[in-house]
């Protein structure tokens, strides 16, 4: 349809009534709701994991390593994930001034999600997962993911280019680069070799891996969880508060220095480990330089404000925001900060880690969020929101919830790493590792109590939302009106430089995919192509088919989530668990183990250090070898038969992926798992312990008797020959 009306100089102006669609806004905010109690209700299970073990409940689909990653999963991708997709659909449409490009991939769009999360959250509890942190999911999945992320940037970029508005606002830059990151990291780190139907190996295998998984993972952190955080800042915090964007040319210095300087961080999450010294001072170098454009973002957002602070005390909408973007600051200051070696010697692997992530996750992403909710659902109901003194209890129940669960995590960050390094007079280590898991029972309690009081902010969110809209009428087709692209722009000689790349959608993608392409090339090719960069150890062997086994059961029960596999040259960590880790010990490591957080020991040298009926009765009952431990039992191990069928399809894809195992030894690889088998059986039952050779819990002991006894051979070797 169109109109017309006369312009300022008397001419008249053709215009077009539209609808915007308001309908899948809605359905995306209904699942960002309820994704997020979902999330943060199995955050709290997690939480309480750690302090009452029994919470486990002795079953394999209970267990912290299988309950944490289902939290994960759903906070960022069904509760964040929903709420980006909910913001972007509503802004985008009124950005460009006209209806999403398709209603029918929208449509696939919000039930491809959907369906994702449901798949990954029923995946992740039967154990089915890659055993990387924050990309889990195993292949189906990822490739469901490439479809559904490619349905999404059709859409947006159809919705762009049929645009009424020639130049993208500031928040449009932000949901490209999103797009095309996330995209190519996704494509990236989900290399991998399948073997079954629900199962596969990583493409890359030890130090390549690590470095791969934490470009990605930090990156995700980077495109997933801030950079359209930052275009919805950019748009709602405007919108809300009825003020412009403090400074448009410190908002493109900070979209381009962001994207180009992030993709370099990565490494600093592997600080002091087997990664080659220059990519660990590359990482730590660009996590430096992130806080200019972090904090450029940060103050303007804030500054945006200037002159409303009066709406800010009356407008809880305008108190989450201002929340979310301090926390935002907070927490890209403190990223740079514990990317220092000196910093990361103490931050790394306790739960100062875990404070800081929740800082952004709870504080930017959570209130930035809810922030979002609070000012659509009445604008799509057209009605008041129900209750402006819930909102405000929410407010004030989620920041307490935020100060109880990170203040206790930043104080048990710091006596873990103190109490694992403090040594006596004498020169010994003064604490054993289980003497600090006791010393956190409180912390983790408050953490807990924390996580319920942020849940229970969020409930009184939907109770108050619900209300909203019972009160009013959703509007799925909101009339608007504008004049056609070609009738709005009017060029003009003094137009400021960036105008150029602002009209030009698709050239905007081409430059942001460049800028952040570089820093992940620079870093990923000369660690995959300089073969000096990971030298190699005589005396490493792929491991035996039995031990391939139990590599995949200890993965299946996300065992790498509270074990790490990474001594690091340090006196304390030498003396506690052996010789610090070298590069050429993961070359056959599909996927690398190297872990990102400590709640148990280090495990790189347990091979060999107790014997096999130790493993046996620790996995059984854990307190009766280790009082006071918060471990969970893993009965299931003793009671499932191991599957033997898989293994010739195992060690197949182990051989394309470059590990030596001599041609055709996947038609014999069940014998020499037997053997092996029935020798650790064997071992048992001489120490009165009875079990079957065919039990899980055997392959499992013969790949922790192997981890880390490569390097010890290694060493033995050069004795002798001395």
């Amino acid at each position: 349809m169109s109109n017309s009306f006369e312009g300022t100089m008397g001419t008249s102006v053709q215009t077009d009534k539209f609808f915007y669609d308001n309908k899948i806004v809605k359905w995306f905010a209904y699942a960002t709701i309820l994704w997020g109690i979902v999330g943060m209700l199995a955050g709290i299970v997690a939480a309480f994991q750690l302090v009452y073990p029994g919470l486990n409940m002795d079953m394999a689909a209970t267990t912290f390593g299988r309950v944490r990653p289902v939290h994960t999963n759903a906070v960022i991708f069904a509760f964040v994930g929903n709420g980006i997709f909910m913001g972007v659909y509503y802004s985008l449409q009124r950005l460009c001034k006209t209806r999403m490009f398709s209603d029918a991939l929208s449509k696939l769009h919000f039930w491809g999600w959907q369906s994702i999360i449901v798949l990954a959250a029923v995946t992740l509890l039967a154990g089915y997962t890659s055993g990387k942190e924050y990309a889990e999911l195993e292949w189906p999945i990822d490739i469901l993911i490439a479809l559904i992320w490619v349905v999404f940037g059709i859409n947006m970029f159809g919705t762009i280019i049929k645009r009424r508005e020639r130049h993208l606002y500031v928040a449009i830059w932000f949901y490209i680069a999103t797009f095309v990151t996330v995209a190519m990291l996704h494509i990236v780190n989900s290399f991998e070799i399948p073997f079954s139907m629900m199962k596969s190996y990583s493409w890359y295998a030890g130090v390549q891996d690590a470095l791969v998984q934490w470009w990605y993972g930090h990156n995700a952190v980077a495109f997933f969880l801030t950079t359209p955080y930052l275009g919805l800042m950019y748009y709602f915090i405007p919108k809300a508060s009825g003020r412009p964007v403090y400074s448009y040319k410190l908002s493109v210095i900070h979209f381009w220095a962001l994207i180009f300087l992030y993709i370099w961080a990565g490494p600093h999450h592997l600080l002091y480990t087997a990664l080659p010294d220059w990519a660990q001072s590359l990482g730590t170098v660009f996590s430096i330089m992130l806080i200019a454009p972090s904090w450029g973002g940060m103050l303007n957002g804030l500054l945006t404000l200037r002159g409303a602070w009066d709406k800010v005390r009356e407008e809880p909408v305008l108190k989450f925001m201002v929340v979310a973007v301090t926390a935002y600051g907070m927490a890209t200051f403190e990223g740079p900060m514990l990317s220092l070696k000196s910093v990361n010697a103490i931050s790394h692997f306790t739960d100062w880690t875990i404070a800081h992530v929740h800082v952004g996750a709870l504080g930017w992403n959570g209130f930035l969020t809810f922030g979002m909710l609070y000012y659509l659902i009445p604008k799509i109901f057209k009605t008041k929101l129900y209750s402006i003194k819930l909102a405000n209890n929410h407010f004030w129940i989620g920041t307490l919830g935020i100060i109880f669960y990170v203040v206790p995590m930043y104080w048990a960050g710091f006596m873990q790493s103190l109490a694992w390094k403090e040594f006596t007079p004498e020169g010994t280590l003064k604490y054993q590792f289980l003497d600090t898991v006791k010393q956190m029972q409180p912390f983790y309690m408050m953490r807990g109590i924390g996580g319920v009081l942020f849940l229970l902010g969020a409930l009184i969110m939907a109770y108050n939302l619900i209300k909203t809209m019972q009160m009013g009428t959703a509007q799925n087709e909101e009339p608007a009106e504008a004049a056609p692209l070609a009738k709005v722009y009017v060029p003009h000689s003094t137009e400021y430089w960036h105008r150029w790349i602002e009209s030009r959608p698709i050239q905007m993608l081409v430059f942001s995919l460049v800028a952040v392409a570089i820093g992940g090339a620079i870093e990923m090719i000369p660690t995959f192509m300089v073969k000096s960069n990971i030298p190699t150890i005589a005396s490493v062997k792929p491991y035996t088919p039995l031990e391939l086994q139990g590599r995949d059961i200890y993965i299946r029960e996300g065992c790498y989530l509270c074990h790490s596999q990474m001594v690091r040259p340090f006196r304390s960590e030498v003396v506690r668990y052996g010789e610090y880790s070298k590069a050429g010990e993961f070359i056959y490591d599909h996927p690398f183990q190297w872990g990102s957080k400590r709640t148990g020991p280090d495990l790189a040298r347990i091979g060999g250090k107790y014997p096999n009926s130790w493993h046996f009765n620790h996995m059984y009952e854990p307190s009766s070898i280790s009082p006071g431990t918060i471990m969970p039992r893993y009965i299931w191990l003793f009671e499932n038969n191991l599957d033997t069928a898989i293994t010739p399809a195992k060690i197949r894809a182990m051989q394309t992926l470059g590990v030596p195992y001599p041609s055709g030894f996947d038609q014999v690889a069940n014998k020499d798992l037997i053997i092996q088998a029935n020798g650790i059986a064997l071992d048992l039952s001489m120490n009165n312990i009875k079990i079957k050779s065919n039990k899980e819990i055997i392959a499992l002991i013969a790949y922790l008797q192997r981890v880390g006894t490569d390097i010890k051979l290694e060493q033995k070797v050069t004795a002798t020959a001395n």
